[in-house]
């Protein structure tokens, strides 16, 4: 069958005329729960009071111009305050990140402000808070904010972006974060080798 021929037959409605069944909530969740992602904070600052929450959809858009796209769920404070124009944070997690991850992710207890209270943060001149000791940091004005569902879809266009020599990666797999990439003392004490070229 040609590509064209494809597209076709699933364009044809069903022989009983009746829409394809919607896929489980609880299947799509686990199958997505398979997808390794990585683990980032988002924050802006609102008449002056910041607010941020751990986010692990977030891609690419667009290189030219370069251009973020980042999927929020509607009910959270974070949310609520995003419109476009706003200055929107993106701070890239470490692997050294994994309590402040869970802290804006809600599951400390913490909110709005309070969350702020950990972790080393810049305010550069835009007023969105960006997390100093990120391995990477994305400075983003909102072009749109396209409302699906329970989430929405944040574009933002990113002003500034700035990179450290951290270490290994906080991702997010099967529920729970993981880390990606090790440095060699961090393999010398999980393994009880000394890292390449050390001496006893």
């Amino acid at each position: 069958m040609t590509v064209m021929a494809a597209i076709d037959a699933f364009r044809r409605p069903s022989p009983s005329g009746s829409a394809p069944a919607e896929t489980d909530v609880d299947a799509f969740r686990a199958a997505m729960r398979q997808f390794a992602s990585g683990v980032c904070l988002v924050a802006h600052s609102v008449g002056g009071a910041p607010a941020g929450m751990t986010a692990t959809a977030i891609a690419s858009l667009s290189l030219v111009p370069p251009t973020l796209i980042v999927c929020l769920n509607r009910a959270s404070s974070t949310y609520a305050g995003l419109a476009p124009g706003v200055a929107l944070g993106v701070s890239v997690l470490g692997a050294d990140h994994r309590e402040l991850a869970e802290r804006f992710a809600g599951r400390t207890g913490e909110e709005g402000v309070e969350r702020f209270r950990e972790g080393r943060w810049l305010i550069p001149p835009s007023g969105a808070p960006l997390l100093s000791d990120a391995l990477a940091t994305f400075e983003c004005d909102v072009e749109a904010v396209v409302e699906r569902h329970t989430h929405a879809i944040v574009i933002g266009r990113v002003k500034r972006a700035a990179t450290s020599a951290g270490g290994g990666a906080l991702v997010y797999w099967r529920g729970g974060y993981d880390q990606l990439g090790w440095s060699d003392d961090e393999l010398s004490r999980a393994t009880g080798r000394l890292p390449q070229g050390a001496r006893r």
